[in-house]
């Protein structure tokens, strides 16, 4: 994570769809070939790359940070929103000029993009050599050979079942401070505006106690920070039936109870008292009180929580097959300040200009976000994705000059509101976890609060994985400034 992670949520209208990226780091540890990964949108795609990383390390490769040195590239891809899938293309376009000197190098399009134009990209346009689908990182190394003697592959088959829970993944983009846990996979709600539940598959939930041996590995290897991932995390659930299953694949995994999400995070909290939790993301519908008295519960489960809202409007709401209303959401946020404080961080997802919004209904939207003053906001305006609910029943009847001029209007909201919030922490004592050098100046380091806000200190004799008391000098609305008092 950069100083300035919340520029990325408060980018001008004609911007505000970019797609976060990262790519491998280099390794040379003698293996024979050379992987590079670049992996776009969310957490998620992050976490995945570091499994299929885990996959070709078993089969002779050392990662790179350089494509121009690869055997193999892999895009693993977004299809959320169309501008994602418009730079993946360019960037295939560019890799593709990349093979005319190099025909043996394999090209690979992996994730949502995979699932959800395979015959295209492979049969029509004919970019790329190997098509692989979140649920099919396992078959890379076959497909990949294939590939090398010139035979195009494809597998997006979804599982009901694959978690790779048994795969410790290749810490690609770490800093050796904070490190991803996938959870679960897949999505069973059908929000219409998300391809999410088409490209990933329904829900199915990892065994908590592989989840749990991850998370202690970590530790032991200097870890201070872990994020719990899904698509949903609130739905988590694992169930005798899962256990008998994990028992017949020698998870070894003990005979135990139905565990929630509320356990799982308890479970993890346990391993160790200076590990922080985080998780991402929640669904409004099923974050439960029994959630929230956990993370009270630990000091070390970080108090933040990402909380979607789309729009702030319950006709709209229905018509994206959110499942609340506006009063059910603001009875969340309330009671998350009742549990949890007024000091906990909470962000969310916006969406400009969904099909027949009004103005009006534009406005509930600015107003849900005074209501609750969110810390800071992913913000979009509304893209039509084909196969979805939505672009089935719905036309996409706001002009795109509307929709920029309301996504202004709600990126202006959120800078005013982040800039609010942030002015609260000025004076206060905090503790951070330093994780890394700012971008800006080698003289001072970055670290997070519990509420998941940067905060930029001198460097003075502090180190990386560090915990520190910081007291809150300044501030902007993307970051806090602060001095070590302890």
């Amino acid at each position: 994570m950069e100083e300035l992670i919340k520029d990325i949520d408060i980018l001008p209208a004609e911007d505000a769809q970019a797609c976060e990226y990262k790519v491998t780091k280099e390794e040379n540890t003698g293996r024979s070939k050379k992987l590079y990964i670049e992996s776009y949108g969310c957490q998620m795609n992050f976490s995945d790359s570091e499994i299929v990383a885990s996959i070709m390390k078993e089969h002779g490769f050392d990662t790179t940070s350089s494509f121009e040195k690869a055997d193999v590239i892999f895009l693993n891809t977004c299809s959320i929103r169309d501008k994602a899938e418009q730079t993946v293309r360019k960037r295939l376009q560019q890799f593709n000029q990349v093979k005319i000197n190099r025909p043996d190098l394999t090209i690979g399009v992996l994730g949502c993009m995979a699932e959800r134009l395979k015959e295209k990209l492979l049969e029509e346009e004919q970019l790329v050599d190997v098509v692989v689908g979140p649920d099919a990182y396992r078959d890379l190394p076959h497909l990949v050979m294939a590939a090398e003697d010139g035979q195009k592959g494809v597998n997006t088959f979804l599982s009901r079942e694959e978690t790779y829970a048994d795969i410790s993944p290749v810490r690609l983009n770490s800093n050796g401070v904070s490190a991803f846990i996938s959870i679960m996979r897949g999505c069973d709600n059908m929000c219409s505006f998300c391809v999410v539940p088409f490209t990933r598959g329904r829900e199915r939930s990892r065994d908590p106690f592989s989840i749990v041996r991850e998370a202690e590995a970590l530790v032991a290897q200097g870890y201070k920070e872990v994020t719990l991932l899904g698509q949903n995390v609130d739905s988590y659930k694992w169930s005798p039936e899962e256990n008998n299953k994990a028992r017949l694949n020698k998870l070894d995994a003990p005979q135990t109870e139905i565990v929630n999400f509320a356990n799982l995070l308890e479970m993890v909290a346990q391993v160790s008292p200076l590990l922080r939790v985080r998780f991402s993301t929640s669904h409004p519908k099923d974050i439960t009180d029994e959630v929230l008295y956990t993370m009270k519960r630990y000091d070390n489960i970080c108090k933040y929580i990402h909380l979607p809202v789309q729009s702030g409007n319950s006709r709209i709401l229905e018509l994206m097959n959110r499942t609340y209303d506006r009063e059910w959401y603001l009875e969340r946020v309330a009671k998350i300040r009742e549990i949890l404080g007024e000091e906990c961080g909470i962000s969310s997802d916006m969406i400009a200009g969904f099909c027949s919004e009004t103005e009006s209904e534009h406005l509930d939207t600015l107003s849900m976000m005074d209501m609750v003053e969110y810390d800071f906001s992913y913000m979009f305006y509304y893209s039509e994705r084909p196969g979805t609910l939505a672009a089935k029943k719905y036309a996409d009847d706001i002009p795109l000059e509307t929709k920029k001029r309301r996504l202004q209007e709600i990126i202006e909201k959120q800078n005013q509101l982040s800039l609010k919030r942030n002015k609260m922490d000025i004076g206060k004592s905090q503790e951070i976890l330093i994780e890394g050098t700012s971008k800006r100046s080698p003289d001072f380091l970055k670290g997070r609060n519990t509420a998941n806000k940067v905060v930029i200190v001198p460097k003075g004799n502090l180190g990386i994985g560090q915990y520190v008391t910081v007291k809150i000098t300044d501030c902007s609305s993307a970051t806090l400034f602060g001095e070590v008092v302890g």
